[in-house]
C-alpha cells in the first residue's frame, strides 16, 4: 500500500516535469514513466490502484495533472483519455509482469515489451478521447497526440524497463 501511494505521488510529480509542444494540447511529461514502473514493479493490483489514487486526487482538486491542473474537467477534456489509460496500462503491464514471472521469463527485453503494450493502451485511449473532444479525425489526432511522443516514449520505456529489471520492491 505504501508503494502504491509512492507511485501515485511520483506520477503527480512527473506531471510537473513537462515540455509543452506548441502544436499539441498534450505536453511531454514523466507521468508515463512512473505508470510503467508502477505496473511492472507493483504488479496489476497495486500498480493500477496507484493510478486510481492518482486520478482521484486530481478529481478531488489537488493539482496533480499535467501543468498543475486538476478536476473532472481535465478528465473530460482532450487529455483525459491518457489519464484513464494510466489505470488500464498499469493494470495490463502488471498482469504481463506477473505472467512473465510465472514462466520465469522476466528480464529487460520482456519488461520493455510489456511496457510497450502499456504505452499502446495509454495512447489508444488518449488519441480516442482527443478525437472525440477536439472533433478531429484519426490522422490529425495521431499527429497531435501520439506520433511526436514516440522518441521520448522509447527512451522512457528503456529506462523504466532497466529499472524494473534491476530492482525489486
Amino acid at each position: 500500500m505504501v508503494f502504491a501511494s509512492l507511485f501515485a505521488a511520483l506520477t503527480a510529480a512527473g506531471a510537473y516535469i513537462q515540455i509543452p509542444i506548441p502544436f499539441s494540447p498534450v505536453p511531454v511529461t514523466l507521468q508515463v514513466f512512473f505508470v510503467l514502473l508502477a505496473g511492472s514493479m507493483l504488479k496489476s493490483k497495486w500498480g493500477s490502484l496507484s493510478m486510481v489514487v492518482y486520478t482521484l486526487l486530481g478529481i478531488a482538486g489537488l493539482p496533480v495533472f499535467a501543468g498543475g491542473s486538476s478536476g473532472l474537467g481535465v478528465l473530460l477534456g482532450p487529455t483525459g483519455g491518457y489519464i484513464f489509460g494510466f489505470i488500464l496500462a498499469a493494470f495490463l503491464t502488471g498482469k504481463l509482469a506477473e505472467k512473465a514471472e510465472d514462466t520465469e521469463k522476466s528480464g529487460l527485453a520482456i519488461n520493455a515489451l510489456n511496457m510497450s503494450t502499456g504505452i499502446l493502451i495509454i495512447y489508444a485511449l488518449g488519441v480516442f478521447q482527443l478525437m472525440l473532444v477536439a472533433e478531429i479525425g484519426l490522422g490529425t489526432a495521431l499527429t497531435l497526440g501520439a506520433i511526436p511522443f514516440i522518441p521520448g516514449e522509447i527512451v522512457k520505456t528503456s529506462v523504466a524497463a532497466y529499472i524494473a529489471s534491476t530492482y525489486e520492491l
